[in-house]
Order: C-alpha cells, then structure tokens, then sequence
C-alpha cells in the first residue's frame, strides 16, 4: 500500500510516496529478487535474547556484522526452512527485522560505446572556463553544442546540459568535499583521478597489515573492498571509475577528460564485485564506513533486490549524519511509482532518486521514472568517462546520471555548506529546467542546471499552483461495460469554461495492463499521460487550458472490468 504525501518547501510542490507496510512490500518483493540462498540478516532487540531463541526456532548465527549503531547476525538456514524461520522471526517481539540478505548489481549500462566511435570536436573556445582536457569537447552533459553527443545519429538540443561552464565561474569545488562512490571502486592510479583521491595519510604513512588509524579496518589508503574484505578498493569493472570520473575528473592536466567538479576528495568504498553484484550485508558495510570517514555525499549507481530495513537504516544513519545520497532511479523503464526500485526509492530524507536524459533533452528510452518517486533527470546517454587501466568510454544509463547530481550537488555543499535535506532537494528542484518531455515523469518534471543551483535561480513555471486544485462532478459519468469489450475506441472531451488547467480523476481502473488503456491528451491531441492495469481514485497528469480530451482503446484479448471516471479537477 503507497500514501502519496505533499509537501510544501518555498512555493514548489515536493510529492512523495511513503510506503506504508514496508514489510509487505518486501515479502511481495523477495519471490523475484535475488538474494545469497540460505543468509537471512537479522537484528535482535536485545543480544542476549539470541540463545534463548536459538533453542526455540533451531537457528545458528554464523557470523555477526559490527556496524558503528549495533549489530546485525547472518543465519545460516536451509533453504527449504527459510521461509518459515524468517517469518516466525519476524512475528517475535525480540527481532526489530528478519530478512533476505539480497544480491544487488551495478545499474548496468544499456550502452558502450568504444574510443574509436567517439567524435571530438575541435574546441569552440565556449568560455574562459573551458578546461583543455583534450576530450572535453565530447562531453556534452557539461556542455552540449548540439552536435558534441559521442556517436551521435541525431543533432543534440544546444544548452541541454547542466550548464557547467557558467557554474564554474562560480566554484569549481573544493577538496574539503568527500564524495563516497559506492560501487566496484575506482582506478585510484588513473591519471584523470589520482590526484583527487581521498589518502588515509595515517595508513599510508603506516605498517602494512596493520590498523594504523585505530578505524577497523587495515590498510584503507582510499577507501575500502567489502567484496573482498581487504583494503584494497581497486576497481577491476571500470562501473565504478566511470561514475567517479564523471564527479572529479581532474581538469587541464592535458589526460583526457573533465568532471563536474574540478576540486574533489573521492573515497572509493567497494562493495560490487569486479563482476558488478554485492549483498545487502556488504552495502550495509560499505554506508556505515563512509559515514564513518565523514564524507558530504554517498554516489550510488546501483540496486536491486526488496525492500530492506537493514539497507533503509542505514541510509538513515548517513542522513542523521548530514550526508546526501544519491541514487540510480534504474534502467528498467518503468515506473517507480508502481514498482519500487531500490535503493532510490527508499523514503529517506537524504536520497535523490536521478533519472537520465539524452542529449536530445528527451528522457532516455531506457531510464526508469516516476512522477512521485524520482526527483530530476541528469545527462546518462553516451557519457564519457574514465575507465579501468587509464582508458576512457562512453557508458548510457542511469547510472551516468546520478554522478552529475553528486558532482552538481558537491559543488553547491563546497560553495555554501551543508544545509538540511529539505531545504537542499527544494532547491535543487526549483532550479531545474523544466521541460515537457520530463512532466509527469519525476517530481517537478525537470533537469539539473549546475548555475541555477549555485545562484538560486529559479525558473519561471507555468504549472498549477499547489492545493488549489477544485473538483468538478460530471454531468454524466464515463464509464465502460463491466467487461469492456473488443478493440474498443472510445473519447471524450471534458470542457470546464474558464479553468487554466484540468486533469481527469479516475475513480476505479482495471484494464489490460500495457494492452488497453485510457489515454489522456491536450485539445490538439498531443499525448499527456496513459492509465492501464489496475488502481483506484487515480489523478491523471493535467493538461493547460479548459480542455482535455481523452481516449480509451482495447485489443482483441483480454477484457478487464474496465473503468469509471466521474470527476474532473480544475485549476482558474
């Protein structure tokens, strides 16, 4: 069950979904997830309780996660009693969870494309603040000409970009920021990064094999491998070093290519494998740890699996602590209103969930979305970046965008400080660009523009205005036969005199799931929005002016119960 809440923060509309039952959404979730067979993670109210109820559900802990706000214990269970012995677990007053220990995954990148297809442009001389990495000018989400797309089979829209040059006469960073890129790790030797990487001087300086800092953990010279258990965070995927070159890629050193953020401290903190998974139990680890060093900003380009309490509080934690999260909205194109994707959409403060765009300034074919659920759209379609080895290649996904957001974010946290998550995520929304391919599909229907954030520059919307929405009853109801029947072709246009704006309010729906539909559209017939598969008191994306005309369509296959719409909302 979802509860959509709006906020309110500066005359811009936050709207969130909180999940409600958490619990139950991860059990309908864990059938399809992947997870390590056999590990459930639990966490006891109280330790001392775990021999007793050792005795009485006939479990053994096989091995304990220390994390800076308690202990979490792994249980080794055959496979056939787990799901018995995790929902007895879960029912006991001792246990605050009892869960799967998931398999999550790089958002893996739809696209790579290699160094001989990529186009660099001579230089256009865009600015005093051009850097002169000689790839620079491939690099159209910092600065797109419209024709600087690496690979590109169509024109780019000129200015779809974050706008970093005009940023950087602003700030170009600071190496005070830390930035944690979550991930496979990351090339530390690569020349376009190692002199932006965070050094654990008393480690460096230290023994070998020895815990010089007194932190926990052995030789973390830039950070740490929870794959592997070592200090080691080298990255051998590249997924991790394309995230972190896109954040700091140093600049004017004449080595290839430049990040949103000139001045950067990057720790890498491994917990995907050089294949590209890891486990709610080593993401849980890698969190705690870049809570634990004080880093601004946690860059996380991966997901998968249910929901979990373990991964949720710890996200908590870091936000307690001050530190942004940002998170891959997910590759699978789909909506994360209706089909959550973790961890973007966990419902804490500090996260922002990043859907990608391409450099036609259209939300990318692959990128998921969700007008409740996703925050802003970045540039994530054939992105060059570092790479493994010293290489560079251009990767598209999501995965490419949530880095601009925590480099864009790292330059506003270096220009101004920390500042509360609220007011943070209003101001990043408010400062996007809005575009009416993006409207209806993430929060405030926008992409990240780097200058309006540093200057708080907000652009003019003509959107409604928040809880000033009326509802007007029909006349008549639109409703369908109850089945509906073959290759229906319905429509209906909806006047209200004098309304700016109007939406439709569908009070039941169930309907064919991508197959039949009602289709909503402006008085030209320009599409708004579609709702298929199966809701109820449902609000459609609106359109401007007093009309909107909507159609519903079905296939020759499966009739559904169909639907009943008797209200339409209506701003004057």
């Amino acid at each position: 069950m979802r509860e959509r809440v709006q906020e309110f923060h500066g005359g811009i509309m936050v709207s969130k979904v909180v999940i409600a039952g958490s619990a139950l959404l991860g059990t309908m979730a864990m059938a399809n997830a992947a997870q390590v067979p056999g590990e459930l993670l639990v966490k006891f109210k109280n330790v001392k309780s775990i021999n007793g109820l050792s005795k009485t559900y006939g479990f053994n802990v096989d091995r304990t996660i220390d994390l800076s706000y308690g202990q979490i214990h792994v249980l080794k269970v055959e496979q056939k009693n787990f799901g018995s012995l995790k929902t007895v677990l879960s029912e006991d007053p001792n246990v605050e969870y009892a869960e799967p220990n998931f398999i999550y995954s790089i958002v893996k990148p739809v696209e790579e494309l290699n160094l001989d297809q990529i186009l660099s442009p001579e230089s256009q001389g865009f600015s005093n603040y051009t850097p002169s990495d000689p790839k620079f000018n491939s690099l159209w989400g910092l600065k797109n000409t419209g024709r600087n797309e690496p690979g590109r089979t169509s024109p780019g829209s000129v200015g779809a970009d974050i706008n970093a040059l005009r940023a950087w006469s602003i700030t170009k960073g600071s190496k005070s920021i830390k930035i944690a890129v979550i991930d496979t790790g990351i090339d530390y030797t690569h020349p376009d990064l190692v002199d932006n990487m965070w050094t654990n001087e008393a480690e460096a300086n230290g023994t070998a094999g020895v815990d010089d800092d007194g932190n926990g953990y052995i030789d973390d010279i830039h950070g740490y491998d929870f794959a592997n258990g070592d200090g080691d965070p080298k990255d051998g995927h590249s997924h991790g070093t394309h995230c972190a070159g896109t954040i700091g890629a140093v600049h004017n050193n004449d080595q290839g290519v430049a990040g949103v953020m000139a001045d950067v401290t990057l720790v890498a903190v491994k917990f995907l494998t050089d294949a590209g998974s890891g486990t709610t139990e080593n993401a849980i680890k890698s969190i705690d740890y870049a809570t634990k060093v004080g880093v601004d900003i946690m860059s996380n380009s991966w997901g998968g699996g249910g929901f979990s309490q373990a991964l949720m509080d710890s996200i908590q934690r870091a936000s307690d602590a001050g530190i942004i999260f940002t998170a891959a909205a997910g590759n699978s194109r789909t909506d994360n209103d209706v089909r959550p994707h973790y961890p973007s959409n966990y419902e804490v403060e500090n996260v922002i969930s990043v859907a990608a765009h391409t450099a036609q300034d259209d939300l990318a074919s692959f990128s998921c979305y969700g007008r409740n659920t996703v925050d802003i759209a970045a540039p994530g379609h054939r992105i060059l970046s570092t790479v493994k080895n010293g290489g560079y290649k251009a990767f598209s996904g999501t995965s490419m965008a949530t880095p601009h957001i925590s480099g864009l974010l790292g330059l506003l946290v270096s220009q101004e400080g920390r500042m509360t998550h609220a007011a943070m995520r209003e101001r990043l929304l408010a400062t996007s660009v809005p575009v009416s391919a993006y409207r209806g599909k993430m929060v405030n229907g926008g992409r990240a523009d780097a200058y309006n954030l540093l200057t708080d520059t907000r652009p003019v919307r003509n959107d409604p205005k928040p809880g000033q929405w009326k509802t007007i009853t029909l006349t008549q109801n639109w409703e369908t036969s109850h089945p509906y029947t073959d290759n229906a072709n319905e429509e209906r246009t909806f006047t209200i005199e004098g309304a700016k704006f109007i939406r439709l309010k569908v009070a039941k729906y169930e309907l064919e799931k991508n197959y039949d539909y009602i289709q909503v559209s402006t008085k030209t017939r320009q599409p708004v929005a579609k709702v298929s598969g199966t809701g109820e008191a449902y609000t459609t994306d609106y359109v401007e002016g007093d009309t909107i005309v909507a159609t519903f369509k079905s296939d020759r296959s499966v009739n559904k119960w169909g639907f009943l719409i008797e209200e339409v909302e209506v701003q004057y």
